[in-house]
């Protein structure tokens, strides 16, 4: 990423870095968001060191184009910072720029351009290709290729379903994670979010090329990638029919930082679970609607299997807990009452069964349980809504899906407690985003995954605003990923391949094996236990791993601004 030079020839900004290295040097004292700003949208900066005022200067040949004083300063605990925040949000003509700040200095080059992040869009999308079980890959990035061939063509045996040496078809998916496994609830959360990008952004995506081999002849790219990983969720279910679901799919112990294809070792499917079951069913009911218009046939397939497990819930009301016996690989254990909650309701949006609102409006009426797992609850005692959630809470997907929903027979009063709700929760966000010095949300709290959770609070924001439109929401979203992008304590971007100088060493298996110094690109990394926590190093799994979950959360939050947002 270039310093901000004033000459007479036009620069035009990389947006994407290839590799530099892990030692970058210090950070910078002007943080920003290194992707480029929409031209209607904010435009802001933090500065950690003393200003008093700043310009921007247009690159092409050195003129001010906008001039103002630094706000601040705010000190913040948890940075242990005095920060200050420079606003040039009226500034809406296209072109690129950089800031001069007196006493600091000049930032690297920005642009303000509409489609600033149509190509962040569609590298973090065209990352869960990248992901594919099951098929050889192959992708460029900035001139570099990635790529490995055909792998875990032998997924899975059923040693742990009683059937010592026999094997069935379990071939495909995504791999979850820095890792190769393949997990039914973190898979649920993943294309839970996905779909909700699809319903609230289509018509701005649809038509977004992501270079996808033809695995489903006419479909949009978007759920053309989905339809890989739910593909492979249709063998996750016990072979016996009845209805109960594997909650994994791997190895007893993680791999090495090997290439996929040279990964040997063999795979079991295991024993069930009951949020398995329930995060099939409800991910099974979105794919029967969502992609009945391409595959009438294929989306009947879904619901047959929705129903089938749905039969099972019903039949095997307990909390069944999954166990890791001789495995340890990812656990993802967690409670069942939302993931149950979440299935009722997208059986109700698809099918219109008032049995399923009935089994969801229930549901919604029981106390929720204690220790919920994979996200910490947020939402306030009662609330409806949870500003922090994530796989182990996913109770907030039904909810919009109940509210949003446009079929009869709603409670009125259990439709306005969760507007109400999603109102106040993204309100909230607002406020926590506006009081922190990098525009982060989450009130200082910091635990593994949380730049996923950041990204995730923009479907709070984006619900809202689907309920009560707020340019205030729309203005969050924007922060959200300025703060994922460089406006932050590091100045640097949380995703690989995108943004200025972005992660280096993610834990990541392919990264790690292939031999090429750039990461696979496109992935956000989990982000530190603290403000200051995070360690761009491959071991630190901690803080640099990326995972499938995560990723749906930022390819929801760029869907939102892709295409004419600005």
């Amino acid at each position: 990423m270039k310093r901000c030079r004033l000459r007479s020839t036009i620069v035009v900004l990389l947006l994407v870095m290839p590799g530099m290295g892990p030692g970058y040097g210090a950070e910078p004292a002007i943080r920003l968001n290194s992707l480029g700003y929409l031209p209607g949208l904010p435009k802001k900066a933090s500065v950690a060191a003393e200003c008093s005022g700043f310009s921007v200067k247009r690159v092409s040949d050195g003129k001010v184009v906008y001039e103002a004083a630094a706000a601040g300063p705010v000190a913040q605990n948890d940075v242990n910072q005095k920060v200050w925040t420079l606003d040039f949000s009226a500034l809406k003509q296209e072109g690129t720029y950089c800031l001069d700040v007196p006493g600091v200095g000049r930032s690297y080059e920005f642009e303000v351009r509409e489609g600033a992040y149509d190509f962040a869009y569609r590298t973090a999308t065209r990352a869960f290709y990248l992901w594919r079980c099951g098929t050889g890959v192959d992708g460029e990035h900035q001139g570099q290729r990635y790529a490995h061939g055909p792998c875990h063509l032998n997924d899975g045996y059923e040693d742990y379903l009683g059937r010592e040496g026999s094997r069935r078809d379990g071939v495909g998916g995504w791999h979850d994670a820095g890792d190769y496994g393949k997990y039914t609830v973190n898979a649920g959360a993943t294309v839970g979010v996905l779909f909700l990008a699809w319903d609230h952004f289509a018509d701005r995506i649809k038509g977004i090329d992501l270079g996808l081999p033809e695995t489903a002849v006419g479909w949009p790219d978007f759920l053309r990638e989905i339809k890989w990983e739910t593909d492979w969720l249709l063998k996750m279910p016990y072979p016996d029919g009845s209805g109960n679901v594997s909650h994994k799919l791997t190895r007893l112990n993680f791999s090495g930082f090997l290439m996929p294809e040279q990964d040997g070792e063999k795979r079991f499917f295991t024993a069930g679970s009951s949020a398995a079951v329930a995060d099939f069913v409800a991910v099974m009911a979105m794919a029967a609607r969502y992609f009945e218009p391409y595959d009438a046939t294929y989306a009947k397939q879904c619901l047959d299997a929705a129903e089938r497990s749905y039969v099972w819930l019903k039949a095997n009301p307990a909390d069944q807990r999954f166990n890791q016996g001789p495995f340890r690989t990812g656990g993802y254990q967690t409670s069942d009452p939302d993931d149950r909650l979440w299935a009722s309701a997208e059986m109700w949006q698809t099918t219109g069964d008032t049995d399923y609102l009935k089994d969801f409006e229930t549901a919604v009426a029981a106390p929720p349980p204690s220790g919920r797992r994979g996200g910490r609850p947020g939402g306030g005692p009662g609330r409806m809504v949870d500003e922090n959630w994530d796989w182990g809470n996913l109770r907030n997907i039904g909810m919009f899906s109940y509210v949003l929903s446009s079929r009869g027979g709603r409670d009125p009063n259990l439709v306005e407690r969760i507007r109400s709700d999603s109102i106040e929760v993204a309100d909230g966000i607002v406020r926590s985003i506006r009081s922190d010095v990098y525009g982060r949300p989450l009130n200082g709290v910091y635990y593994w995954g949380c730049n996923g959770t950041v990204a995730r609070m923009v479907v709070n924001l984006q619900v809202a605003n689907r309920l009560a439109p707020k340019p205030e929401y729309v203005e969050a979203t924007v922060e959200i990923l300025s703060h994922l992008f460089g406006r932050n304590f590091y100045g640097r971007s949380y995703v690989t391949g995108l943004g200025r100088q972005p992660p280096m060493r993610p834990h990541d298996r392919r990264s790690g094996a292939d031999r090429i110094d750039a990461p696979w690109p496109g992935y956000i990394i989990g982000g530190g236990h603290s403000a200051t926590g995070w360690k761009d190093e491959q071991e630190d799994y901690r803080t640099n791993e990326i995972a499938i979950n995560w990723q749906a959360a930022l390819v929801y939050a760029l869907a939102a601004l892709a295409g004419d947002a600005g």
